[in-house]
Formats: structure tokens, C-alpha cells, sequence
């Protein structure tokens, strides 16, 4: 029950936070709207002819997940550090849910709505570029949980430098660009993607919603290898940000910024 009012008491804190700040809002989804334009047009101007409209699609379904990957793995240190700039961080520590479990339940909560904008994006994006994807919920559903379930873990990770360092505003810009390469380069491309996080749930989407791919057609195999990637990346970014938490309160820096 302390889960499910945490979670309600978050969604309704992320939706009137986008409803009352309605021009930020509205700007974040643009500018991102505005990036698919340039890329589109890069492609529709420049590119070959022949390869056009499937380049077109792998940029849509990379670009989504770009807009995705930055909701979810930022908003723990943006969180993080605006409570600090508030005063209020050391207060979410005194409660009896902690930092994690409050800031989970409010990336979830975050991921609902902004999940809820990406679908609108991506049809938008879609009819802009004249290319409709294959959309099979069903298939795509599982793989996206477990796809954002890794970047959670690396959401904790990048949690936890900002609950020690405070400032992480630069860092998490060069993230911006890492994340770009993480969810634009193909997992054909190295062996060692398949070690990188959510690269390979993002692969999955692209062979579903490109190639017209199910879950039969994929297999038992590469579900399982996303599974283990993302349950470790999970617990890793868990430990570290209980490990750099329980340093901030062994050195005092919850209460200050």
C-alpha cells in the first residue's frame, strides 16, 4: 500500500508539474521534434535514394529511444540535484521509503507520461517522414519494459554521482551525446555492445517495428540476453547509488549544496 500511494502521490506531483509549467513542456517536445526535422532532412536531401526510406525508419525508432533513454537515466540526477538546490534532499532521506524507493516511483511515474508523449512523437514523426512502422504492441511491450528497466539501473548509477557531487549538470550533457551513440550505433556493430546497457532492447524494437518481427520470430535467446543485461545493470546502478547515498550521509553532504 506505501508503494501504491508513493507512486500515486509522484504521478500526480510529474503531471502538474508539466501541466503548470505547460511552455517548458512544450518546448522539450519540439526542440525534440526539431532534431527528427534536421535528421530528416540530412536524409531526404542528401542520402542515397535507394536506402532513403530505410534510413528514414531506423532514424525514427533511434531518435524515440534517444528522447526516451534522456527521460529516464537524467531524470535521476536532475531530480537529485534540484532537491538539493531546494533544501528538501536531506528531507527525503529522513523518510521512511528513502531517496531510491521516492525517486523510483517517480520515474515510473515520469515514464507513463513521457511514454505517453513518445507515442504521440512517434506518430507525428511518422507522418511527417511518410513512413509508418510496424507497431505490433504485443511483441514491443515486453521489450520495452525490460529496455527501460536497464536504464533505470543507469539512471541509479547517474543518481548516486549526483547525490555525492551535487553539481553534474556537464555530465549530464556529454551523457546527452553518449546516449545518441548508444541507441543509434546497430548491436552488429561490436561484440561488446551486447554489454552496453538497453542497446540491445532497442535492436529488438528496430527488428519489430522495421522488419515486421514478433516475439516468436526473435526467440527465446536474445529475450533472455536482454533479461540478464538488464537485471544487472539494475542491481549495479542499486548498490552504487545505495553505496555513494550511504558516503553523502557518512560526510554530511545531504543537507548541503
Amino acid at each position: 500500500m506505501q508503494w501504491i500511494n508513493l507512486f500515486r502521490a509522484n504521478l500526480r506531483k510529474e503531471y502538474l508539474e508539466m501541466k503548470r509549467y505547460l511552455p517548458n513542456t512544450i518546448a522539450l517536445v519540439l526542440t525534440f521534434y526539431f532534431i527528427f526535422l534536421g535528421l530528416f532532412g540530412v536524409i531526404h536531401f542528401f542520402g542515397d535514394p535507394s536506402t532513403q526510406d530505410a534510413n528514414i525508419q531506423f532514424v525514427i525508432v533511434n531518435y524515440i529511444f534517444w528522447f526516451l533513454a534522456l527521460s529516464v537515466i537524467q531524470m535521476f540526477g536532475f531530480e537529485i540535484v534540484n532537491e538539493a538546490i531546494r533544501g528538501t534532499l536531506e528531507q527525503l532521506s529522513m523518510s521512511p521509503m528513502g531517496i531510491w524507493r521516492i525517486l523510483s516511483t517517480r520515474l515510473i511515474a515520469s515514464t507513463i507520461i513521457y511514454g505517453i508523449i513518445i507515442f504521440v512523437l512517434l506518430i507525428i514523426t511518422m507522418l511527417t517522414a511518410g513512413q509508418w512502422l510496424n507497431i505490433d504492441i504485443l511483441s514491443i511491450f515486453p521489450i520495452f519494459v525490460l529496455t527501460v528497466f536497464g536504464m533505470y539501473g543507469v539512471g541509479l548509477m547517474v543518481g548516486g554521482l549526483a547525490i555525492v557531487y551535487k553539481q553534474i549538470q556537464a555530465f549530464l550533457q556529454i551523457l546527452q551525446f553518449l546516449l545518441a551513440g548508444l541507441t543509434f550505433i546497430p548491436l552488429a556493430a561490436s561484440p561488446l555492445m551486447y554489454f552496453l546497457p538497453f542497446v540491445i532492447g532497442v535492436d529488438l524494437v528496430r527488428d519489430i517495428m522495421i522488419d515486421g518481427q514478433t516475439l516468436i520470430n526473435i526467440g527465446w535467446l536474445p529475450l533472455t540476453i536482454l533479461f540478464i543485461n538488464a537485471f544487472v545493470y539494475f542491481v549495479a546502478g542499486l548498490l552504487f547509488f545505495n553505496y555513494c547515498e550511504r558516503m553523502a550521509m557518512k560526510k554530511g553532504l545531504l543537507g548541503q549544496y
